[in-house]
């Protein structure tokens, strides 16, 4: 039976983790890497895939009030005069007199620099966009940003969205997609980075139903992430005070998140009123409303807004994952995905090189691949080979041995229990599929039986 180590996740275990097994690396790592960028390896583009295909799943296909969209980085200047970025996104910064470091002023304990204790100035609001110019020439004329949230793009798309879905209030337009700060202030691996992916939706209501929608959304994003396995106690709203409202807030909540660094935000959810379709219209000089038939009036919706970031929630699924156990007197590191975010759902684990079973192997990998992504594994001991799959968080490993040969079955060994089964490998692909679906390993197709059972 598998014992637990105390001590809990640190950043530094999922750090050394997420390099060591290919989920994360340093962007531009040879050249001594790019301040707060990372590169998303072999696994770890399938985690952050697999997190965006779930919310998308959820929040779009699963629902009859929800569209996509995918709205270019690149905007018309005036979209962040409209907004207001251009004027009000901005962090106060101070600076370090003696060593010229840089700092967000509310991050600061006291008056003097947190590196080498020099004297700070006074603070000074820095703008968080990206400014590039758009053609051959450099100046002011050419000027664009890259994009600091996507929702934006939701906004100026909302009458091309009603007109060409004739949707009905309520309704939603989501979209995933990539937005860049100038964070002055960035760190904790992936948590605050200077590029990173949104998940965000604009869900558009009549405005006296704006509370009952926030309410809504509230609990509704909450219950996706404890139902791909975030847990209860990992989990906190934090409703923000009159003082910390952004300019467009009515009311905002923020999902927080138990980061081994302590609490910090997953995503807000925030009531904008009708401040953005007014905003654009006002700039645009074009017509953003909805005409509600059965009232016979024009209303501008009151907008609901969910956002989440993508990265932070790979990081949040791979800290909440983690464990540590001594099973059979050594240490394993299990990652307990939800087996919808896993990157291999299954691993094909042949007991021996030789040719005949590989034959077979290859023949078991062929069946599977085409469902899932798979792993074939035939390199060092099996024992280690099984280590390696529960620390890349792989649900289910399939294990062909000389007895496969005779009677044309296969082992299952389930990740989180280490329990194994044997069953007919012209089931195999529905056991797992039911499996994976959340079926209990000891319900057996026919013709299989309980191989092994952890602790007896």
């Amino acid at each position: 039976m598998a014992e637990k180590i105390p001590g809990g996740v640190t950043m530094e275990k999922i750090v050394s983790l997420s390099q060591r097994r290919g989920f994360i690396f340093p962007s531009s790592e040879i050249y001594g890497g790019l301040s707060s960028c990372w590169d998303y390896g072999p696994l770890g583009v399938e985690l952050k895939q697999n997190v965006k295909q779930a919310w998308w799943r959820a929040m779009v296909h699963e629902r009859d009030d929800m569209v996509g969209l995918d709205a270019s980085i690149l905007m018309h200047p005036q979209t962040w005069a409209a907004s207001g970025h251009l004027e009000q996104f901005a962090d106060p910064l101070v600076e370090c007199k003696n060593c010229h470091q840089r700092f967000r002023s509310d991050e600061v304990a006291d008056k003097n620099c947190p590196a080498c204790g020099g004297e700070l100035t006074e603070p000074h609001l820095f703008n968080l966009m990206f400014k590039t110019f758009m053609g051959p020439v450099e100046e002011e004329a050419n000027v664009v940003y890259l994009r600091p949230e996507t929702a934006q793009g939701m906004f100026v798309n909302f009458q091309n969205v009603l007109n060409t879905t004739r949707k009905r209030l309520p309704f939603g337009i989501a979209q995933l997609g990539k937005a860049f700060r100038n964070e002055i202030t960035t760190g904790n691996f992936i948590f605050r980075s200077r590029e990173f992916e949104q998940m965000e939706i604009e869900y558009f209501v009549r405005p006296e139903t704006a509370d009952e929608w926030f309410n809504y959304w509230v609990e509704e994003r909450q219950k996706w992430y404890l139902n791909l396995g975030i847990r209860q106690e990992n989990l906190r709203l934090r409703p923000h005070r009159k003082e910390e409202l952004a300019h467009y807030a009515r009311k905002c909540s923020d999902i927080d998140y138990k980061f081994p660094m302590g609490w910090a935000e997953l995503e807000g959810i925030a009531n904008r009123g009708d401040y953005d379709l007014t905003q654009h219209a006002r700039y645009s000089g074009k017509e953003l409303r909805y005409f509600d038939e059965e009232a016979n009036e024009h209303i501008v919706p009151y907008i609901i807004e969910p956002s989440a970031g993508v990265d932070r929630s790979v990081l949040a699924f791979l800290c909440d994952a983690y464990d540590e156990e001594m099973a059979q007197g050594e240490l394993r590191v299990v990652l307990h995905l939800n087996p919808a975010l896993a990157p291999y759902k299954v691993a094909v684990l042949p007991l021996s090189k030789k040719e005949n079973l590989v034959k077979v192997s290859r023949e078991v990998y062929d069946i599977l691949r085409p469902c899932w992504m798979v792993h074939y594994d035939d390199t060092q001991s099996i024992g280690r080979r099984y280590r390696r799959q529960d620390e890349v968080g792989t649900p289910f490993c399939v294990t062909i041995d000389f007895q496969s040969l005779e009677d044309k079955q296969v082992t299952i060994r389930e990740r989180d229990s280490m329990n194994q089964i044997r069953v007919p490998i012209a089931t195999l692909k529905n056991t797992l599929a039911a499996k994976l679906a959340g079926e209990d390993l000891f319900i057996l197709p026919e013709g299989g039986q309980i191989w092994k059972e952890e602790g007896k």
